[in-house]
């Protein structure tokens, strides 16, 4: 996930970070202000899908078998294995960053000999001048056997470490690099995409707004815009759509929709639109769902004031499986990333020298989406869906079984130019590289 920030903000420098190792866990240590660069360049990159499928026509994302490279990678040596995270956001963010760090806790508990060291908060808000690779070359440079870059705003971060370090496997969790039937693909044997099929997380939240909203207003608190974040959008609209009108019995036409974009993935004050006032503005103007797709609680935070202050108010958190706990109350649930059976997968792989070039994008478990072993994306029910739990349940099944079909034609894209004809299902590329917003969403379909 995660794309890039402003690229005029960073200039690069060189650091030194140190980093202490602790077994399963670690802690992060300040890293010392670097001299500026250079400014680098970075292109925009989307994410991950299936692997090396051929881009087979399917109703949604299908989950694909990760495609090896011929390369391999030298074992761990004693059944140890050291791996370096690196983090966007805060280890603590209760969201997104916070899902990656709890899914290595998860890995540390399930196979013994892997530890971790983790540096957070690597992003040009709160370390301007520090560039993922540079913190990458210090962990590798500190013992660090596989590197994890946690967002798409690393996307060339990966790729040039894995290109420095050729027997050093990277992950990187989102991008689609290592797509062969992708836009983006690099042919570069130890650099590994991750990513979970959110898109239903998305749709299942969506549902659940669409059956609580009693204005018909729906809010959604957006990131920046890229490729992913308009397709986690619009599969939150496509769930909101169907449920609006097959569960709550309502008129499409009658639905709002409405995205407004922060400009990043958590508030830089300064730099991006700030999420509260986004949301006090939602809550206020008499949408009285707001589903975020921030890492950040905001969404929740402000609900729970707006309830508090006398307003029939719910929200949707977002990555992270604990969002509710922020404000039970008026809590619909939240869909959530679990990472911790694919990376528990990937380090063992690299503990047998067998973790390759591979592109990997995770259905959920449909016999139980929340199970930690198997499901990559999982939504857990709020409080306040109450007597919904058990259409939401259907609608659930329903994508499971695939006889809920949500990207199928007729659809078009915002601005009436046809996305799909009718009838036509579309392929996880389609899917993957969504151009615009879907007609009947409000809100920017590009950056201005």
């Amino acid at each position: 996930m995660k794309s890039n920030l402003i690229k005029s903000m960073t200039a690069f420098a060189a650091l030194g970070l140190i980093i202490s190792a602790c077994a399963g866990a670690a802690t992060p240590t300040t890293a010392p202000e670097p001299t500026a660069a250079p400014e680098a360049t970075a292109t925009t990159a989307p994410e991950a899908t299936a692997a090396e499928a051929t881009a087979t026509t399917a109703a949604e994302p299908t989950a694909a078998e990760p495609t090896a490279a011929t390369a391999t990678t030298a074992p761990a040596t004693g059944g140890e294995l050291k791996v370096g995270l690196i983090m966007v956001g805060p280890y603590n963010d209760k969201g997104w960053s916070q899902a990656h760090y709890e899914a290595m806790e998860y890995v540390t508990q399930k196979q013994p000999g892997v530890t971790f060291d983790y540096v957070d908060k690597v992003n040009a808000g709160d370390r301007p001048n520090v560039k993922g690779s540079q913190v990458a070359d210090d962990l590798i440079a500190k013992g660090a056997q596989v590197i994890i870059f946690n967002s798409d705003d690393f996307k060339d971060d990966a790729l040039e470490t894995a290109k420095k370090h050729p027997d050093i496997p990277v992950i990187h969790a989102s991008g689609d690099y290592s797509w062969k039937e992708g836009n983006n693909f690099r042919d570069q044997p130890n650099l590994i995409n991750i990513m979970g099929q959110m898109e239903y997380g998305k749709m299942i939240g969506g549902c659940a707004a669409a059956m609580a909203t009693e204005t018909g207003k729906i809010g959604y608190l957006g990131p920046l815009i890229n490729e992913e974040t308009r397709r986690l959008a619009a599969s939150v609209y496509l769930g909101a759509r169907y449920c609006w009108e097959n569960y709550a019995g309502k008129d499409p036409k009658d639905l709002q929709f409405k995205v407004t974009w922060i400009g990043f993935w958590f508030n830089i004050p300064g730099v991006t639109l700030d999420p509260t006032k986004v949301a006090d503005d939602f809550y206020n103007g008499g949408y009285d769902v707001v589903l975020s797709g921030i890492d950040t609680p905001e969404a929740a935070v402000q609900a729970k004031k707006a309830a508090e202050a006398g307003k029939t108010v719910k929200f949707v958190h977002y990555d992270y499986a604990g969002g509710c706990e922020v404000a039970p109350d008026v809590c619909l649930g939240v869909p959530y990333f679990n990472w911790g059976s694919a990376y528990l997968d990937a380090m063992q792989k690299a503990m047998n020298g067998q973790l390759t070039q591979s592109f990997s994008w995770n259905a959920p478990d449909w016999k139980n989406i929340n199970d930690p072993d198997t499901s990559a994306v999982g939504f857990v029910q709020g409080k306040a869906l109450g007597d919904n739990a058990a259409k939401l349940d259907e609608f659930i099944k329903g994508l499971g079984d695939n006889t809920i079909q949500l990207y199928k034609g007729p659809l078009n894209y915002q601005d009436g130019s046809v996305f799909l004809k009718d009838g036509e299902v579309a392929t996880p590329q389609q899917i993957w590289y969504l151009q615009q917003l879907l007609e009947g969403m409000e809100g920017s379909s590009s950056a201005q």
